[in-house]
């Protein structure tokens, strides 16, 4: 209904804005055709959108649940959605918003929401893991190489390669978009792995649409290159395309211009590296020689080198000295020696009783031959023998005069 209104009896804004909400809420459910530009994604039941109209410059604000979103899959923001709407307004903010109960992917949106559910399971595998990739042959002894039969691709592989480097190939022609390209692109990928020279493979293929690329996101040719022995490089598409094979390959080349880059080296500039290191080498060898040369020549310059006697000319004058001293030391010693001996000769020749002889006395003996040292010990008429210095002497006692005690 209506509301009247003057300046002078004004309606309330509060009730006007739920005039507003009431006839708005009869409008009911509508299923419309947009684009997501935004997502925001929050803990909590209500989840956060941006509705853009896919052909006037018009958006949107959208509310859905956590379950709306999950049960619609994968959403990547750009894609193009079927979605139901219920329009609401705000009590406090009186803005307009949309409540989405349902919605759908469209169009290439749908294939990039499937494509985005593979990837999250086979990254739940592990097969995009960074420790499964293996590092390129130096130079692989032949190149296997996966691509269409006369394409550029084909043309810039072999191309390039040739001006880098004299490589062999085994080529697989396959077909590359179409319903039998991933059986084909697995079939070759099978017979390239099992031959027994190939050291790289490289799948190769120019730019394209979306469904163009198909083959290249499909499960079995992605698990074909996860299984692959041989290290297998991805060049599909240019920088804005991105195949699942991508991911799974050992290494993703922008162009096949850049993969026959990155499978070979540059025969130039190998040389030149080359010899960039045997200039090294030689001024490392010339530095070398030329260090021990002048270490030699050091060497050879000491005096102990050019003259080897010269060493011991110190340690003779040293030796002749010590001899010397030595000598000197034993002489000392002996005449030492040599004097004390003479003394101790002197004083025992002086107390021997040759020596008192020599002095004028004479040895006393009776006739039993003990010697008479008193008196006491003869007797008158008494015969003695008297021991001097040049001979003996017998003599008689005549008379025994005892020594007056003067005490």
């Amino acid at each position: 209904m209506a509301l009247t209104s003057s300046p002078e009896h004004p309606q309330p804004l509060g009730r006007v804005v739920m005039s507003v909400k009431e006839w708005v809420h009869r409008l009911g459910e509508i299923w419309v055709d947009a684009q997501v530009i935004e997502i925001k994604r929050r803990n909590g039941p209500t989840q956060f959108l941006t509705f853009r109209d896919r052909v006037a410059d018009m958006s949107a604000s959208v509310t859905a649940s956590a379950l709306v979103l999950d049960a619609a899959g994968p959403i990547p923001e750009g894609s193009r959605v079927t979605a139901r709407l219920r329009p609401r307004v705000w009590d406090r903010t009186s803005s307009l918003s949309f409540e989405c109960l349902e919605i759908r992917v469209a169009g290439e949106g749908q294939l990039l929401a499937r494509l985005e559910k593979l990837k999250r399971l086979l990254q739940a595998e592990g097969l995009f893991d960074a420790h499964r990739k293996r590092r390129l042959p130096f130079i692989p002894r032949r190149i296997g190489l996966v691509t269409a039969k006369g394409s550029d691709a084909e043309r810039d592989v072999l191309e390039n390669v040739a001006r880098r480097w004299p490589a062999r190939f085994e080529i697989a022609h396959v077909a590359v978009q179409g319903p039998t390209s991933a059986e084909s692109v697995m079939r070759a990928l099978q017979r390239l792995d099992a031959h027994p020279e190939v050291d790289v493979i490289i799948v190769a293929r120019g730019g394209g649409s979306l469904e163009d690329l198909l083959s290249f996101s499909d499960e079995g040719v992605v698990r074909a290159v996860a299984v692959c022995r041989t290290p297998v490089v991805s060049a599909i598409g240019h920088e804005q395309d991105f195949p699942i094979i991508d991911l799974v390959a050992d290494l993703r080349a922008s162009t096949p211009t850049d993969a026959a880059k990155r499978v070979v080296p540059d025969l130039q500039e190998e040389v030149r590296l080359v010899s960039q290191a045997r200039d090294r080498l030689d001024d490392a060898v010339g530095h070398r020689i030329a260090s021990a040369q002048q270490a030699l020549d050091d060497l050879r310059s000491r005096p102990v080198l050019r003259d080897p006697t010269s060493a011991f000319a110190a340690h003779v004058d040293r030796l002749a000295l010590l001899r010397h001293r030595l000598r000197s030391a034993v002489e000392q010693r002996v005449g030492q020696e040599d004097r004390a001996l003479a003394s101790a000769i002197a004083g025992i020749r002086a107390m021997s009783p040759k020596a008192t002889l020599e002095r004028g006395y004479a040895l006393l003996v009776d006739g039993e031959g003990r010697t008479v040292s008193s008196v006491a010990d003869t007797r008158t008429s008494e015969q003695l023998t008297a021991h001097i210095v040049d001979g003996t002497l017998v003599v008689t006692v005549d008379d025994v005069i005892p020594k007056e005690d003067h005490g």
